[in-house]
């Protein structure tokens, strides 16, 4: 003993004089007081020693060194060897902290008495290795070239635990790669989870299999600025957060997961059961809503009923670059009794779009593009949806099967049944400014765009290509009984609506057409282009803009602008149809019923057979605006009436 106080002196001496840092070394920790800092060291009974309010016992120290190491306060250092794993911490917060190390797992308790933030910096490999911290004040965690696998947990099952319900901001440092893979079996609730709000943020590289729960998991928000992040498996969800989901930029790319890519809940929902809706800044918001501002999204999922991106609240996409595809079918609810399938977004809450480029694709059965129990609201950005996949149907004991023959679905009631479709809402929808949007359905039941309430398409422009109606406003029991039910309404923007199986625009409420450009096809009789449902004394209104509809319009019609029509059109070729001064250029499609009608603000001349030499190119090329078109065979008009014995279909499907 008298030998170590010795020691020790000497090493006081040599620290006063050379004003390096002292090392003190406890098992695989070892602590750093620098010399400006360090100060008086007291003893008590020869059995223990206190430097700047750390304090150890001799016995446990197993070497004591000065050096030049620089010390940065605030900091703690991970590096995992192998089997082993080393611990630096830095003096001004050694008091606050218990390391425990069992091979490569590392445990670090904060004392609640820690005032400061900590940055802890892991780095170097282990295939069987950890990090836990506990605590209750904000910290850094730096990723700095990590490669960590948990095989044989000692403190939990993820690869990285922060058990700390405070803001964790979570740094790949830039330039390296890093790589967290969790054990195979426990409780674990992801690969890395961190039980308080995680900020991912600079531009290095985070890899991440989650083998028994979630990739990644978050009990309060998740936000990501620069970073990137790849989950290329897990056994839940991609990502798991509360609160709020919110990407500014970075990228993040996620594959392999056996239920959602993202999904974002409420957290607290005993105090906010429906949440509290966007707030300032997100200051103590608990929205379930995901904001994705920025950077890029590539989610594959291929779980039955799945969703690529999932907002308990709201949905709302800026920009950014985003891909998502869905491959897996229905499932039957036993809970609500009806079936459920996949879709790329999905919200409980509104869909908000004002930016950003979407790329969503659904192959499985009864999958969406977009689904939505609130209102659509695209104001902005580039949406291009695609659906193959076939409905799927439930019996009375939730057997599950595919119906690729649309006629077959009206023998099962609504929730037994799951149609794929570009964009479903249960609530309003509303298109306007510079929205662009492409839908392309195929399966049976698919229909392009519908709403539950009513659409209202104000600008923009909307092409869809549809196995069903192309654009339908519905309802349902909760809406019924709304004066606007069911009402569509198009008064600016471009329009492209065409139906193979169906109508090309249909309306449970009133159709009306008051502006815009309109190109509307409809399958051949009784479906018709335009519909509006005259079984409940429901009419289509022509009151203004440019319109082309082959199929013709609904009997009945109000025709409050001129109409006029020809009763044959030739497939697959180019018409120009002149309104004033503005010539519209579309190219016909290779079916559709017999009769085109054709109006404007003033009468139109019409030429087939025409080449389009200019113009701005519309509904993925299908027609041009302000079109120069030369050649071609001048048409001859009849005036349409609309009425009971116009040349227009019958009432249509609905």
């Amino acid at each position: 003993m008298k030998r170590t106080l010795l020691s020790i002196l000497v090493l006081m001496l040599t620290i006063a004089a050379e004003a390096q840092t002292l090392n003190v070394k406890v098992g695989s920790v070892t602590y750093q007081f620098p010399a400006a800092q360090t100060g008086d060291m007291t003893y008590a009974d020869g059995q223990t020693v206190t430097i700047m309010g750390k304090t150890f016992t001799l016995s446990d120290i197993s070497s004591m060194t000065v050096d030049d190491t620089s010390v940065t306060d605030g900091t703690i250092g991970v590096s995992y060897d192998g089997s082993s794993a080393a611990v630096t911490v830095a003096g001004n917060v050694a008091q606050y902290v218990t390391p425990t190390i069992s091979g490569a797992h590392v445990s670090i308790a904060q004392s609640d008495d820690l005032a400061e933030e900590i940055t802890y910096t892991l780095s170097g490999t282990s295939t069987d290795g950890e990090f836990y911290m506990s605590g209750s004040y904000k910290a850094t965690l730096e990723l700095n070239g990590l490669t960590l696998t948990n095989t044989t947990p000692v403190y939990s099952g993820a690869a990285i635990h922060i058990q700390n319900g405070k803001r964790i901001k979570v740094k790949p440092v830039t330039g390296t790669t890093n790589t967290l893979v969790d054990a195979a079996s426990g409780s674990q609730k992801g690969c890395l989870y961190i039980k308080g709000h995680a900020e991912f943020a600079q531009k290095g590289t985070l890899n991440v299999v989650g083998n028994v729960k979630h990739g990644i998991k978050t009990g309060e928000y998740f936000t990501i600025k620069n970073a990137t992040i790849n989950i290329t498996s897990a056994a839940g969800d991609g990502i798991n957060c509360g609160q709020f989901f919110l990407m500014e930029s970075g990228s993040i790319t996620i594959n392999g997961t056996q239920d959602d890519g993202i999904q974002c809940d409420i957290d607290d929902t005993d105090t906010y059961p429906a949440g509290t809706g966007e707030t300032t800044d997100h200051e103590d918001e608990d929205s379930g809503n995901i904001y994705i501002e920025g950077g890029t999204l590539n989610i594959t999922v291929t779980a039955d009923a799945a969703k690529g991106i999932k907002s308990e609240g709201d949905m709302r996409i800026s920009s950014g670059d985003i891909t998502v595809k869905t491959t897996g079918g229905g499932v039957w609810d036993s809970d609500k009794v009806k079936t459920k399938a996949s879709a790329c977004l999905g919200a409980d809450g509104n869909t908000i779009i004002s930016g950003g480029t979407l790329n969503l694709t659904s192959t499985g059965a009864g999958g969406k593009g977009i689904n939505g129990d609130g209102t659509f609201t695209a104001a902005g950005g580039t949406i291009i949806i695609k659906t193959s996949g076939n409905a799927v149907v439930a019996s009375s004991n939730g057997t599950l099967s595919t119906v690729s023959n649309s006629s077959q679905l009206d023998h099962y009631d609504s929730d037994y049944k799951s149609s794929p479709k570009g964009i479903k809402i249960d609530g309003a929808i509303v298109i306007s400014d510079q929205a662009v949007i492409s839908v392309t359905t195929t399966g049976a039941g698919g229909e392009g765009i519908e709403s539950k309430t009513t659409i209202d398409i104000m600008g923009g422009q909307v092409t869809v290509n549809a196995s069903d109606d192309a654009i339908n406003a519905s309802y349902n029991d909760d809406t019924k009984s709304l004066s606007n039910a069911g009402n569509l309404t198009i008064s600016g923007g471009y329009v492209y609506a065409r139906s193979t199986g169906n109508d090309g625009i249909d309306a449970n409420g009133n159709v009306y057409i008051k502006g815009g450009l309109v190109y509307a096809v409809g399958a051949s009789s009784p479906e018709v282009a335009i519909d509006a449902n005259s079984e409940e004394q429901k009419k289509l209104y022509v009151q203004g803009g440019t319109l082309v509809a082959i199929g013709g319009l609904e009997r009945g019609a109000s025709l409050t602008q001129s109409c006029y029509s020809t009763n044959s059109w030739n497939k697959n070729t180019w018409y120009a149809l002149t309104v004033g001064s503005d010539v519209f250029a579309f190219k016909t499609p290779s079916s559709g019923g017999s009769t085109m009608v054709v109006s404007g603000a003033s009468q139109p001349s019409m030429k087939s057979g025409v080449t389009v030499s200019s113009g701005t190119s519309i509904f993925d090329g299908a027609g041009y605006t302000g079109a120069s078109v030369t050649g071609g065979t001048t048409v001859n008009l009849s005036t349409y009436s609309g009425g009971n014995s116009g040349p227009g279909g019958g009432p249509g499907g609905h």
